[in-house]
Formats: structure tokens, sequence, C-alpha cells
């Protein structure tokens, strides 16, 4: 057997480890790359990464505990708490305390909170359209199979994105 064949046990699917190895780098860098790109359009919507990465939680996800968002965006309950504080400074979310437990508060994105990260989604869609324009349509298809083989290797919670509530 030569060397680019593969051993029948690692590689029941025609790849051993190194080659699978070498692939899994290859898509870690163009994921990181890319999300660097498109997170060049959040710039216009001046609000800092951490503020927009626990409102996409809250805008996608629903309403979470603080605790909840704080394990979500692996950090601190002080840490978020004075994330939310700068949410609900920029009229973004906001804070209700829970009607069975005292206790508990959630946290809510606002009808602002989410119109700004709808806004922010569609800049960095539109700014990768302009970069699908480029492409031949086999590599338009290519990332078709693509995008839908990664999409199956989700877990169950990576669910798809609601769109925008009309209205």
């Amino acid at each position: 057997m030569s060397s680019s064949e593969p051993d029948a046990p690692d590689a029941p699917n025609g790849f051993d480890d190194a080659r699978l190895s070498a692939l899994a780098t290859e898509l870690n860098s163009v994921a990181i790359h890319l999300v660097r790109r498109l997170r060049r359009q959040d710039e216009a919507l001046e609000v800092t990464a951490a503020r927009l990465s626990a409102l996409s939680v809250l805008v996608f996800g629903g309403p979470h505990s603080l605790g909840e968002l704080a394990s979500d965006e692996h950090v601190t309950p002080s840490t978020m708490s004075r994330v939310v504080d700068g949410l609900e400074a920029g009229g973004l979310a906001e804070r209700r305390a829970d009607r069975g437990d005292g206790r508990v508060v959630w946290v809510h994105a606002t009808a602002k909170g989410r119109r700004l990260m709808y806004r922010g989604r569609d800049r960095r869609v539109g700014s990768l359209v302009d970069e699908l324009r480029e492409l031949s349509p086999d590599d338009l298809v290519a990332l078709e199979r693509a995008a839908a083989t990664l999409r199956g290797l989700e877990g169950p919670e990576d669910g798809d994105v609601p769109e925008e509530p009309a209205g």
C-alpha cells in the first residue's frame, strides 16, 4: 500500500487522520479569516464586540437569565452584568425580574436591539454577496454543497437563525 492510500481502520471515508487534520486546519483558518473580514462590517454599528455577541444570543436565542447568558458567553456573571449594563444604557436590552422567582433576572433584547442585530446581519450578508459575485458558477455550486455539509455538522444547539419578525 502506498503512503497516499489510507489505512482502512483510520479512514472509512477515504481520508486518513493526517489528511483530516490538514482539512480541519484549513477550515479553521478560513473560518477565522472570514469572521474577521465580516466583523469589519460590525464596526459601523458602534457597539463593542462583547455587547454584540451577548445581544446576538438574546436576539437569536431568546431571553436568558443573567447566569445563562454569562455561561453561553463564557464569562463570569459579574462581567456579563457589566455587558448588560452597557446594552441597557444603549437601549438594546432590558432586565426583567422573573415572575415566579424574584432571585432570577431575565435579560431581553429590545426592539432597538433586534433592529441593530438584523442590520448587522444584513451588512455582513451584503459583504459576502459582493465577494460571491466574483466567483465562477462552479465555485458557487461547490460552496453551496460545502455550506450544506458544514450545516450538517452542527449540533442541536446550533439552530437556524430566525428571520426578522415582520413589523
